[in-house]
């Protein structure tokens, strides 16, 4: 294909969009706001369906080498038992890729290491982007370029679907998320499972990610919270000690707050010569831990279109029909599952953990099949 491409955020999403742009001989240039990558503080499971994507580029086995195989994904009562236990190997041998718990940056640093940096630019935050033969983008230094192609991968708060979309609108879920890492010795058991023990009104999930390093992450209902002034450790004390313990071994500091939003539903994910890629097309909550491998999925789609000498405009457009249905149920499915764990009431509770514990094997079969197949192009 002809003309340049512009690709604004250099998130997991901008990142593989990029490395599948230049391995089908497409010159992407990436536009990041930071000063630099930095290796923030949290860690991100890979999925199946985005390690296939992976495995596509090559480089499925230095990911799984960096971080560590998840064979199980367990939701848990508040002590640790059992509500559902699935189990992945069935997909590893399939697809022949590991769900892979890794560092957030390690796994950034792997896609840049590929991509190459001479394809980022640095210290570009967009701050307009106007519609004209070509497209003109104004950045907060001043500095302006035209492009002829841009992807916009700026996340939930994206600067291009605010200035070129109708309007959107973030959707409050009411619970607050803290993310942490820490060094501590799980016990054996834990070590190739995720594990996310729910409670009333909260929850707290781990997951092992390298030789040294647990990641974790909490959520509760944010109503009356001050999350800043919370001791997680007394407000989780009711849990598993073993939860108890990895919050206690955590450095404060570092601990991540926010707020759970994700994006309502938008009409349209592209126009003409743009499109809308992960969090800017679809943000999710995080409750189906697959915001960054749907970003993934767009890419891999994008990708194979923009490779064959379809118009542009027709393959922006055939990308969100493939795309679109998917990624919407990922969407509505996760904000339905952030509500069932939050539940507070006590009978409620106890209806749900019964309700989780007698759902057939099948039925949870039937919801991975769907999340790790990958949509036809």
């Amino acid at each position: 294909m002809k003309g340049t491409i512009s690709i604004i955020g250099a998130g997991i999403g901008g990142l593989t969009t990029a490395l599948i742009l230049k391995q089908k001989g497409i010159k992407p240039t990436i536009f990041e706001g930071s000063k630099e990558i930095k290796s923030v503080g949290a860690g991100i499971i890979i999925a199946n369906n985005a390690m296939q994507v992976f495995k596509g580029l090559g480089i499925h086995r230095k990911i799984e080498k960096a971080g560590n195989k998840i064979s199980f994904m367990k939701i848990t009562d508040d002590q640790l038992n059992n509500l559902s236990k699935i189990d992945l190997s069935t997909y590893e041998q399939k697809y022949d890729v590991q769900n892979t718990a890794i560092h957030r940056g390690v796994l950034q640093k792997i896609l840049i290491d590929e991509l190459g940096l001479d394809h980022i630019h640095l210290s570009k935050r967009l701050s307009k982007i106007q519609k004209s033969e070509l497209l003109k983008l104004t950045f907060e230094d001043n500095s302006t370029i035209e492009s002829d192609i841009v992807i916009g991968a700026d996340g939930i708060k994206s600067v291009v679907r605010n200035q070129l979309f109708e309007k959107s609108t973030l959707r409050d879920s009411k619970q607050i998320c803290w993310r942490g890492i820490c060094e501590t010795h799980l016990p054996q058991k834990y070590h190739n499972e995720l594990n996310e023990a729910w409670g009333k009104g909260k929850r707290f999930g781990f997951v092992k990610i390298s030789d040294k390093e647990v990641y974790w992450y909490a959520l509760a209902n944010s109503k009356n919270l001050e999350p800043n002034n919370i001791n997680l450790a007394d407000y989780f004390s009711e849990f598993h000690v073993d939860i108890i313990n990895i919050i206690s071994v955590t450095n404060k500091e570092k601990i991540i707050v926010s707020d759970v939003f994700d994006l309502k539903p938008i009409d349209k994910w592209q126009s003409k010569n743009i499109c809308l890629v992960g969090d800017a097309a679809h943000a999710t909550t995080p409750n189906l831990g697959q915001g960054a491998c749907q970003a993934i999925e767009d890419a891999y789609v994008l990708g194979e279109l923009l490779s064959k000498n379809i118009p542009i405009g027709n393959a922006f457009k055939k990308y969100e029909n493939i795309r679109r249905k998917k990624a919407l149920a990922i969407v509505n499915t996760s904000w339905r599952i952030g509500k069932m764990a939050h539940i507070e009431n006590k009978y409620g509770i106890w209806l749900r953990n019964l309700a989780m514990k007698n759902t057939p094997k099948s039925v949870n079969k039937k919801s991975m099949d769907k999340i790790f197949s990958l949509n036809v192009i």
